[in-house]
């Protein structure tokens, strides 16, 4: 603590762990991620039981410390915790029926996560004062430590590492599905949807995806990453949004196996809000969005456009 360092090693060794556990086959990364998820689970639920008991309405006030544009600027940050769940939808080809479980799956982990995450922000604050977590990246032990529950906080910070693992395996999985699919449809070199015959895994997408995350991992600050991963996150919904209204409207007769109700007020609400959002992020997070998406159109009017099979079509 309080010494700064060129790399995290932990951090990148983490990162290839995981990494090397996707590429060896789905069902082991599954087999894994539910037993880790059960034990996050569990600790969150015991803190809620334990700290809900250690709570001083008191340290609620005021409730808005920083005003509106506090809350703006903490929900462009905390965003960062809802992006997991949009992963769901890439393990579509891999889902028994996909119809009705990716949207049930979404909505269900997003709503149950969402009153999780409120309630324990409450209790948190409930036994801190919120001044008291500024520089704290461990703020949920601290919330244990002061109510003198030391020997909880060591579970607590157990499940947080376990947490953030599971949600780097999700992340890396649905980013090696998405360059599978780019890579099938033309828009990236077919190298991306060789599938290992033995595992049944696009092993050289998630190795090359592993690799690129662990070294970001190891060479990059928290804060700076994910403030990077939200605006691009962000502009992906946004666009994502739109091509809701765009698609509705060119094909509507066009099957869909989840049909996206009150198009396009919903779609619209969501370019809103998103956009909004963005705004909200530093000038130097824009700045490096800007050289990122920069990047992007390169490849895809250097490459992507032409190889394309959809706007090649045999």
């Amino acid at each position: 603590p309080g010494k700064d360092t060129l790399f995290n090693l932990p951090a990148f060794c983490i990162a290839m762990l995981i990494t090397a556990l996707l590429a060896f086959g789905i069902k082991e990364s599954k087999r894994v991620n539910n037993v880790v998820v059960l034990i996050k689970v569990g600790v969150v639920l015991l803190f809620i039981a334990i700290g809900v008991w250690h709570v001083k309405p008191v340290n609620w006030q005021p409730a808005l410390p920083f005003g509106f544009s506090g809350v703006f600027h903490g929900a462009a940050i905390v965003f960062f915790s809802f992006i997991g769940f949009d992963a769901v939808t890439c393990a579509a080809e891999e889902v028994k029926n996909p119809a009705k479980d990716i949207p049930r799956g979404v909505i269900w982990s997003l709503a149950v996560c969402s009153l999780m995450y409120v309630v324990v922000a409450a209790i948190m604050t409930g036994i801190v004062p919120y001044l008291q977590f500024a520089g704290v990246d461990h703020p949920v032990s601290l919330a244990l430590q002061v109510a003198k529950l030391d020997w909880f906080a060591g579970f607590v910070d157990l499940g947080a590492i376990l947490g953030m693992m599971t949600v780097i395996l999700v992340m890396t999985y649905g980013q090696t599905r998405i360059l599978f699919a780019m890579s099938r449809d033309g828009l990236l070199p077919k190298i991306f949807s060789e599938v290992n015959p033995k595992y049944g895994t696009p092993y050289k997408a998630t190795w090359l995806i592993g690799t690129i995350i662990a070294l970001l991992a190891g060479l990059v600050p928290l804060h700076t990453l994910a403030e990077l991963v939200n605006i691009g996150t962000l502009a992906a919904f946004t666009l994502i949004a739109l091509s809701v209204i765009v698609l509705r409207k060119r094909e509507p007769d066009l099957p869909r196996k989840f049909v996206c109700p009150a198009v396009p007020t919903i779609p619209g609400l969501a370019i809103l809000f998103c956009g909004f959002l963005m705004t909200q992020l530093s000038l130097l997070t824009w700045a490096c969005f800007a050289a990122w998406l920069a990047i992007g159109l390169v490849v895809y009017f250097g490459y992507s456009r032409r190889n394309s099979l959809l706007h090649n079509p045999a």
